[in-house]
């Protein structure tokens, strides 16, 4: 049996016009094509778990199961569509925003969340100092760390803003949204290298615990892909998400273009 979920309007908002990513500027964008600068995929990721929440509540938060691949950009200001129709337990989840498909994933339930060891996860420190990307960041097999990162009290009420959640549950129980997960994925990438424009094309991410807002969380990355595709250098990681040093919160596969074949434009 199939069924649509009441449809999800966001009035998106790039989170990221000043980061050092220049693909969410606008001018460095429109070189590579775009429209404009692209509001982030962990965003828009963030933007597409509001609807498992709202149908599994804290269960999704503590085992849920979203993957995500980008298709087309969202830009800041324009309005994003989000639907998802239930069928056997599984969500399939649309993006869309000017007419155009932006975003397609699904969402589940699993009965529990799978026994992942922390221990098969290595802890690196973050490079004391970065330097630009190159053909030795990512190596395969190589392990990686981050810089440890938190979201509390006005931070974590910003960040909710930002991205235009207005499910009570966050405030109501002292919790973090699972979008940060993705925002420290996405710094995997960033402690480890100066990168020039890039782009976050897909991830997929089994929860493991509910984050709590006074969580200081970190990563334990490795790289298991780096490869040409179409002039583009992609980077895969697999990588679990830790709070306190300690707690798992996620399992993640993240996907990204570290090297536009545009590159040279910008």
């Amino acid at each position: 049996m199939t069924s649509r979920l009441e449809a999800y309007r966001v009035s998106a908002y790039n989170t990221a016009k000043q980061s050092e990513n220049k693909m969410h500027d606008d001018t460095v964008a429109k070189r590579f094509g775009f429209n404009g600068g692209l509001v982030p995929g962990v965003d828009v990721m963030a933007y597409m778990m509001h609807m498992p929440v709202a149908k599994w509540g804290r269960d999704f938060l503590e085992r849920g199961l979203i993957d995500a691949r980008f298709v087309k950009p969202v830009y800041d200001g324009e309005i994003a569509d989000v639907t998802a129709e239930e069928s056997n337990g599984l969500l399939s989840i649309e993006v869309k925003s000017r007419g155009q498909l932006c975003a397609t994933g699904s969402a589940s339930l699993p009965a529990s969340a799978p026994d992942i060891s922390i221990a098969d996860y290595k802890a690196v420190a973050a490079v004391a100092e970065r330097k630009p990307v190159n053909a030795a960041s990512y190596e395969v097999d190589k392990w990686l760390g981050t810089i440890p990162r938190h979201w509390a009290g006005e931070t974590a009420k910003e960040y909710l803003a930002d991205i235009r959640e207005t499910d009570p549950i966050y405030s109501r129980e002292n919790l973090g949204h699972p979008g940060l997960l993705q925002r420290v994925m996405n710094r995997v990438l960033v402690d480890i290298a100066i990168l020039g424009p890039w782009i976050h094309v897909g991830s997929k991410m089994q929860l493991l615990s509910a984050v709590k807002r006074s969580d200081e969380i970190t990563a334990r990355a490795k790289v298991t892909g780096n490869y040409d595709k179409k002039g583009h250098r992609f980077v895969e990681i697999d990588a679990l998400v830790v709070a306190n040093g300690n707690t798992p919160l996620a399992h993640c596969q993240h996907i990204a273009i570290y090297q536009p074949r545009e590159q040279a434009a910008a």
